[in-house]
């Protein structure tokens, strides 16, 4: 009996590990990624620009448009030139998205996955989709590695993706709200929402650079890579109370909620929100915290991460104080909703 319980242990403890583990890969052939000084050889820029506009963050418009994800540059193309690399799940997951109307996104022809990873829920998303592979459908489990596309150039803006520089644009995200639907038609009337709870603006992006090249150390050292230690790692733009002892994002992330409680009860969290505006730690308090009625309070502003990541505009500083902007409010309202 002794010995079947320290077997099951083992294997309960190996299953932990392997979950804790789980790592992402690269959802392209294209490996240039970890060979330092062939970032050009990984990244596709934008026209005119250089391949740090290819990478995530305020990287467009001289610093001023967010880019959620990154652009991998395609290795082999057919005898027209046209991209044919094959794109597969980064991790292990379930097909939870696809869309196969590319006139109907930015993103053109783009697959969403679901994936448990450490205890969270994270989504990877695969835009400029050439073709779909055979039979692919939603609710498909697929294991990291396993083909879901080929590389492409699809997509419904005015100036199109050109063949030289059709590219997988890949984003890591955290869903903002199970019920974004609601949210958008509530908010945003008037404006179409073809991709229902799968819009991007639902889905907020960690940088899956930064991911890589942390989880490829963390594999050198023999050291196990933690999604949840990374996305709490990121750097904080600002910190907002947000009065609402049911805050939306902390019962759906409560892996990303300090377990620290007030002895009183809850009246709303303390959220720390990185330079995209990911709560990357939620802490609970109690009504001491709060002095009024207002929905979300400004606590305070790293002005050296907003001086580098100021594209979201969540935040603004209005002669010496700075205030949540409309975009911000905004954010917090589907954070809460």
């Amino acid at each position: 009996m002794k010995v079947c319980r320290q077997v099951l242990m083992a294997i309960a403890l190996g299953q932990a590990a392997a979950a804790l583990a789980q790592p992402f890969h690269l959802p392209t052939p294209n490996q240039a990624i970890f060979v330092p000084g062939t970032e050009a050889d990984y990244f596709t820029p934008t026209i005119g620009r250089t391949w740090p506009s290819g990478t995530f963050g305020c990287v467009r418009s001289e610093g001023w448009q967010m880019h959620e994800g990154i652009d991998i540059k395609c290795t082999q193309r057919d005898a027209n030139g046209e991209p044919i690399d094959p794109v597969s799940a980064a991790a292990d997951g379930t097909i939870t998205y696809i869309n196969a109307k590319a006139g109907l996104s930015n993103y053109g022809n783009y697959i969403v996955m679901q994936h448990q990873v450490d205890g969270l829920t994270v989504y990877t998303l695969y835009a400029h989709l050439r073709a779909l592979a055979s039979g692919l459908s939603v609710g498909q489990v697929k294991k990291s590695g396993e083909i879901i596309a080929t590389m492409g150039r699809t997509s419904n803006t005015r100036q199109g993706i050109s063949r030289e520089r059709a590219h997988l644009h890949f984003e890591i995200c955290l869903l903002a709200n199970q019920k974004f639907s609601a949210w958008y038609k509530k908010n945003l009337a008037g404006q179409r929402n073809h991709h229902g709870l799968w819009n991007g603006q639902n889905l907020i992006g960690i940088d899956p650079w930064k991911l890589f090249i942390e989880q490829n150390k963390k594999k050198a050292k023999r050291q196990l890579f933690s999604l949840r230690q990374f996305i709490h790692s990121q750097p904080v733009l600002c910190r907002v109370l947000v009065k609402s002892p049911n805050f939306q994002w902390a019962k759906r992330h409560p892996d990303l909620v300090n377990s620290n409680k007030p002895k009183k009860s809850i009246a709303g969290y303390e959220i720390s929100l990185d330079p995209n505006g990911v709560p990357v730690t939620s802490t609970p308090r109690d009504a001491s915290f709060f002095s009024n009625d207002e929905p979300f309070k400004l606590l305070h502003v790293n002005p050296g991460v907003y001086k580098e990541f100021p594209c979201r505009k969540l935040i603004f500083k209005k002669g010496q104080r700075w205030i949540l902007t409309a975009k911000g409010i905004q954010h917090l309202n589907l954070l809460a909703f």
